[in-house]
Order: C-alpha cells, then sequence, then structure tokens
C-alpha cells in the first residue's frame, strides 16, 4: 500500500490529510485540535490524527506533499515591495524577519516539525517532501475527487505564489492549466477588502458579508466599475491599486478607498449602518457578475459539460447557485474544504496522480468525498468513559428511540447540540458538530443567533433536508452536499410580510414568518442547503425522517456547533463545554442524551483534554 500525506500550513487553516492508494482516509484541520481558530501554525496534532486513523507512522509514508511553493511566494512579495518602493518599506520590514527565519527554509522546518511526531525516527529515514504550486493543489482538491471523468476547473482565491484566479482543463488524472489572473489582481483580495472596510476580520469574516448584502441596495456597484476594477466581457479583469493597500501597507484598503465610500472603515463591534449593507450588497453583486463572466468564457474555451471550483471564492454560496442556474454548464463540483485546508488534499492527491502518474478511480456514483466526514469519530465507550468520570447526567438510547425524542424534543421548540459520527473536513457542520432547530419557529434565528451563537442578529441559517425532499422545499432540484448552494425557498411556502415590516432592521425583521420555514428563509427568501444522503450520514438521515414523521415538515435548521470565535467542536468535551456555556437544551452524543436541567454547573478550571486524549 501506499500512504501520501497532504500537509497545509504557515497562513491560515493549517491542515492535514491522508491518502491510502489514492483513497481519503482521513483530513481534518489543525484548529479543531488546538481550539485556536484558523490555526496556521504546523498541523502536528491533525497530522498524527491522520496517522493514528490510517494505523500507520511516518515511516510508512511514500511522501509529504506541502501544498504550495514558498519560495516562487517569496519572489512574488519581493518583486511586490520593489515594484512599489519606497511604499512597501513598512510591510517589507514586518514580513521579512519570518521569512528569513523561517519561510525560506522551509523544507528544513518541515523535517524538524515531522522528526518531533515521529518516534526514533532519523532525517535519513523521513519520506520525500514535494512542493506542489498553491493553485495546482486548488485545481486538484476539486477535479480528483469530484464525479467528473473530464470537467473545466475554476480557482479563485486571494492569492496563491503569483495566481488569484486560474483555469484548468482536468482529464483522467491529469491537470493542464490553461490560463490565469496574476497578483495583485485578485477577485479575493477585493472581497476581502470590502470585508475589512465593513468591520469584519479579513480571511473569516467573507461569509458576513455575503449574509449581510440581502439587507441592502447595489448602490455602490457603478463605484466599483468606474474606479476599483476594469472587468472585461470575458471576466479577467485589472484594479486599480491607487484605492487599496495590501501591496504596500498593513491594511486592505487606502485613504483614496475611504474617500470614495464616505468614510474610513467601520470600527469592529459598533452598529452595523445602511452604508455597511449597501456596500455589501454591491461587493456581492459585482462578485457574482464576476464568476458568472468567467464561468462562461471557461465554458466556451473549453467545450467541457461540469465545472469544478476551489478556492476561496468558491466558498460564496450565493455566487455558485447563480453559476448553477445561469450558467451553460451542465453539472457544477465544489471541493467543501474549498479553501487553504483543502490545499492538503489537493497537495496529497497530485503526488498521487501527477507525480506517480497513477489512475484515477472515479465512483459510480457522487463523489469520493465520503460527505467529507473525514475527522474523528468517538464510540458511546469513549463518550460514556468521559461523562461517568465527570458525573456528568446522561441517558443512554438506542437509534430508534433517540431519534423520536429528539424530534419531540425539537418540535417542542429546544435546540439540540448534535454530535455524531466523524467530525467533517471544511468549514461547514453537514450533521457531524451541528446545532439543531425547528425550522418552523419563526424565532428560532433569532434565538440561536444571540443565545447559543453569540453572534450577529443578522446571520442566516443553513437547512438541512433529505435529497429527495429537497424539491418540496426549494427551487433546487441538485445534490448540495456541502451546503455549497444557495436556492430560493419554493413559490408555495413564502408568506409575505407587511410593507411596514419588509424595511424594518434588527431583531423584529428576522422574526417575520417570511415562509412556512422561517428560522432557514434569508430575507431575500433565499437558503443555504445541504442535502442529507443515506449513504454518508445515516442516523442524520433517519433524525430528519423522525422529524417529518412527527410534524410533517422534512427540514431542520443546522449551524455548525460551535459559539463566536471558537472553531467547530472535535472531542466530546468540546461539545460538552460549548453545550454549558450556551443556552443550548438538549446535547446528543452518539447515543448519550444530555439535558441542561439535569446537569451540575461547569468547572471552568477542570482540564478534560488531558484526560480525555483521543486514543
Amino acid at each position: 500500500m501506499t500512504y501520501i500525506l497532504g500537509i497545509s500550513a504557515f497562513y491560515h487553516d493549517s491542515a492535514a490529510c491522508l491518502l491510502r492508494d489514492g483513497k481519503i482516509v482521513a483530513a481534518a484541520q489543525e484548529e479543531r485540535f488546538t481550539r485556536k481558530k484558523h490555526d496556521p501554525a504546523f498541523p502536528e496534532q491533525a497530522i498524527r490524527y491522520c496517522l493514528r486513523e490510517g494505523g500507520i507512522t511516518l515511516s510508512d509514508l511514500r511522501y509529504v506533499a506541502f501544498y504550495d511553493k514558498p519560495l516562487v511566494k517569496f519572489e512574488r512579495l519581493l518583486e511586490t515591495y520593489l515594484a512599489f518602493a519606497p511604499r512597501g518599506f513598512r510591510s517589507f520590514l514586518t514580513a521579512m524577519p519570518i521569512w528569513m527565519k523561517e519561510k525560506l527554509l522551509l523544507k528544513s522546518l518541515l523535517q524538524k516539525e515531522l522528526l518531533n511526531i515521529g518516534v526514533d525516527l532519523k532525517k535519513s529515514d523521513l519520506p520525500q517532501i514535494l512542493f506542489g504550486e498553491h493553485h495546482e493543489s486548488h485545481a486538484a482538491s476539486a477535479f480528483f475527487p469530484s464525479p467528473y471523468h473530464k470537467a473545466a476547473i475554476l480557482c479563485m482565491d486571494g492569492v496563491g505564489e503569483w495566481a488569484t484566479s486560474s483555469v484548468w482543463l482536468g482529464e483522467g488524472n491529469r491537470l493542464t492549466p490553461l490560463w490565469e489572473i496574476p497578483f495583485p489582481h485578485s477577485l479575493g483580495l477585493l472581497y476581502s477588502a470590502f470585508t475589512y472596510y465593513t468591520g469584519f476580520k479579513v480571511n473569516s469574516g467573507e461569509y458576513k458579508v455575503m449574509g449581510l448584502a440581502p439587507y441592502g441596495e447595489p448602490k455602490y456597484v457603478k463605484a466599483i466599475y468606474d474606479s476599483l476594477m476594469d472587468l472585461k466581457p470575458d471576466g479577467t479583469f485589472r484594479m486599480n491599486m491607487e484605492y487599496f493597500n495590501y501591496c504596500t501597507g498593513l491594511t486592505m484598503t487606502s485613504n483614496k478607498f475611504d474617500a470614495l465610500f464616505g468614510g474610513p472603515p467601520r470600527q469592529p463591534e459598533t452598529p452595523l449602518t445602511q452604508r455597511e449593507m449597501d456596500l455589501a450588497r454591491s461587493i456581492q453583486e459585482v462578485t457574482e457578475e464576476v464568476m458568472l463572466r468567467i464561468a462562461r468564457t471557461v465554458h466556451r474555451e473549453t467545450g467541457a459539460e461540469n465545472l469544478c471550483m476551489a478556492g476561496g471564492v468558491a466558498l460564496n454560496c450565493v455566487g455558485n447557485g447563480r453559476i448553477l442556474r445561469e450558467s451553460p454548464f451542465a453539472g457544477l463540483w465544489i471541493q467543501p474544504a474549498a479553501g487553504d485546508a483543502g490545499g492538503a488534499l489537493g497537495a496529497a492527491l497530485t503526488a498521487w496522480h501527477q507525480f506517480d502518474e497513477r489512475p484515477r478511480q472515479i465512483p459510480d456514483t457522487d463523489d469520493s468525498m465520503q460527505g467529507s466526514y473525514l475527522g474523528p469519530c468517538f464510540s458511546n465507550i469513549e463518550i460514556e468513559r468521559f461523562l461517568n468520570t465527570q458525573n456528568i447526567s446522561y441517558t443512554h438510547l438506542d437509534d430508534e428511540i433517540l431519534f423520536n425524542q429528539v424530534s419531540r424534543d425539537l418540535d417542542s421548540g429546544k435546540v439540540v447540540g448534535w454530535f455524531s459520527g466523524r467530525m467533517e473536513f471544511g468549514p461547514r457542520a453537514l450533521g457531524g458538530r451541528s446545532i439543531l432547530g425547528d425550522p418552523r419557529n419563526p424565532k428560532m434565528q433569532s434565538v440561536m443567533n444571540l443565545k447559543i451563537k453569540n453572534r450577529e442578529s443578522f446571520r442566516p441559517f443553513a437547512p438541512s433536508v433529505r435529497r429527495e425532499r429537497v424539491s418540496n422545499y426549494f427551487d433546487l432540484d441538485v445534490d448540495s452536499p456541502y451546503m455549497l448552494l444557495v436556492a430560493a425557498v419554493s413559490e408555495k411556502r413564502r408568506t409575505t410580510p407587511t410593507g411596514e415590516q419588509k424595511h424594518l432592521w434588527g431583531i423584529d425583521l428576522l422574526n417575520v414568518p417570511r415562509s412556512d420555514i422561517p428560522a432557514v428563509t434569508h430575507i431575500d427568501y433565499s437558503a443555504r442547503i445541504q442535502t442529507v444522503h443515506q449513504n454518508t450520514n445515516p442516523r442524520y438521515y433517519s433524525l430528519l425522517t423522525a422529524f417529518e414523521a412527527l410534524t410533517g415538515c422534512g427540514v431542520l435548521v443546522n449551524t455548525s456547533f460551535n459559539v463566536r470565535g471558537e472553531p467547530i467542536v472535535c472531542s466530546p468535551e468540546d461539545a460538552y463545554r460549548c453545550f454549558m456555556r450556551t443556552e443550548m437544551d438538549v446535547l446528543v452524543l452518539e447515543n448519550c442524551v444530555l439535558y441542561k436541567a439535569d446537569q451540575n454547573p461547569l468547572i471552568e478550571d477542570t482540564d478534560w483534554r488531558n484526560e480525555f486524549a483521543l486514543d
């Protein structure tokens, strides 16, 4: 057997992935183990998990594959600083010590970190380390796990080494690069500039801008086209760098940007105004237009029937939905870990298919991501050991009784933490580590946002629905297992608020019943949909079945099992801490059910992580 370990690290969302003969054995982000959101550090714990899941040690690996080429990235940084000199000197001084100390010596750094993991391993015993290009890793993660023998591939993110957007053709086990848009002209960085300007955190707050957009009007679209970017009919573009500061400074936007949009950036955590809503709507519409134009161009140039996507921009599920509906492509597949974490998977797949020239086995149905359930799982024995050790009150229920009991709890308005099976790989909770609610409850969105997630009240929640029932609720009839497509709530399920209520801002607006599933219906009647499939998550599928049998409603509210500022939970103790620190009513850990009313107060200084390490 041939084992390949893929790694992404040192920027954000570090991750590791293990392949066995080209099949994914395990994949996870480092943040889930360290509890540091978007942890960029060397993914030591994620690697340890992958090796443990594969039942191997480092000496069993054929290759370790890294997701980008640091020397090429260093070349881009130097050329950028020289091109903008002397304005880039401050940024140069900030970046260079890190590069000179670590990143230029990345191979040695990787070897050192791997030796810390290996037991009695010498440097000469380490596997060969391969370095792939950043966008090649994205392209590989998008195409090789897809269900297509041949497809066009579109990768769009902030920046890799030089490329910010790239187009590829995938066929069999080969990737052919076609063309790219180089730094500093970047749709991802343009969107991040508006993320920064509207007061959210770059590289993590972009989805907040997408969620805020429906509350605004596109009043700044013309200003963006007139001043910030020159967009061509084929979707390619150039940006006016006088308005941006990411090449030369330590912020995203310049004073000229501030003047164009009427003032300085919003300070984080200050109240949102109509300006931020209008800015969000405007950049979202521009982003969708660029994505659509490039998709149409790629279809015309390649003649491919199907499109695969990866890179951070591919997490813009509203734009993805428009590509599905409005582009000429017959099929669309998006890597669920579309950001840098997925680069670990892409690097490993590149080593297997491109470097070793191994053939590709395409599944007869679905894709080869296994529902993206690639992280750790915990048995009932392990969970009960933890609960009993900590003297935590719980009841063990067999599956059928459990599904019916949880359905009754949801029907009564309770919020349920759902911890089941393997943890998801990627940013979306897909029924492995989820918080669930009743979508018919018009107050559920505000309750879950403010009392459970501790986050902004405008943020929408996603619906989970069994695949065969999706068209009964939404204008969608394709697979969307990774929550990466937005579609409209079916017309027959909508209700129309009064004109006065439509224009309210705040909590009252969120409680307006816009449909018969209001908790998952955004202000523009859209929803970010997850189709649940029996073959990849039978327990979550059974819960949806039981809830529909009880209530007549085949949809559940599904949001990630975490609170604002922390990663999605990984272990039972992570889940219990989150449960106890919020106003969740019920916690389900596999077959163990916990009710908040039965629990003793949480002892904050107990370090369970040392007592309940992964076996």
